[in-house]
């Protein structure tokens, strides 16, 4: 039987993978850790380790897209903020544009997503779920 064990890595394309970086960096306020050029020198592949448990999140060249049409949708993977507002305000100042708004989906639990410069739909939410798992195991940020 697989176990999921949690995430591992999201991974969003991007046109132009070191504006995407760029942008990124402005928005989690921390420089990629890693980098791959692609056959013409430039950035083909970019990573962060971002948030409480370092996530990995990865910006892929476009070239390597899956064909699957020309709009934003799929999975939506939420990022848990302690500031939904704000941050939703934040994206959206930085060249987001809003995709979903700010919905209450229960008592705890807010969503909402843009849709960044590059076409990618890029969630937050507000999670009591996460920030109980954190008070049970410790930030390892603390540790």
């Amino acid at each position: 039987m697989t176990t999921f064990r949690g995430f591992a890595t999201l991974n969003f394309f991007a046109d132009d993978v070191a504006a995407a970086a760029r942008w990124y960096a402005e928005v989690f306020g921390a420089q990629p850790y890693f980098e791959r050029p692609g056959p013409d020198g430039r950035p083909a592949y970019i990573e962060f380790r971002i948030g409480d448990l370092e996530a990995e999140f990865g910006i892929i060249s476009s070239a390597y897209r899956p064909p699957a049409g020309d709009l934003p949708g799929g999975a939506i993977m939420h990022w848990a903020v302690d500031d939904l507002d704000g941050t939703v305000a934040r994206l959206i100042g930085l060249g987001a544009t809003e995709y979903l708004p700010v919905q209450v989906r229960g008592d705890g639990f807010v969503t909402a997503s843009v849709v960044d410069p590059f076409g990618n739909v890029l969630g937050v939410m507000t999670n009591v779920h996460y920030l109980d798992m954190l008070g049970r195991t410790g930030s390892p940020a603390a540790v």
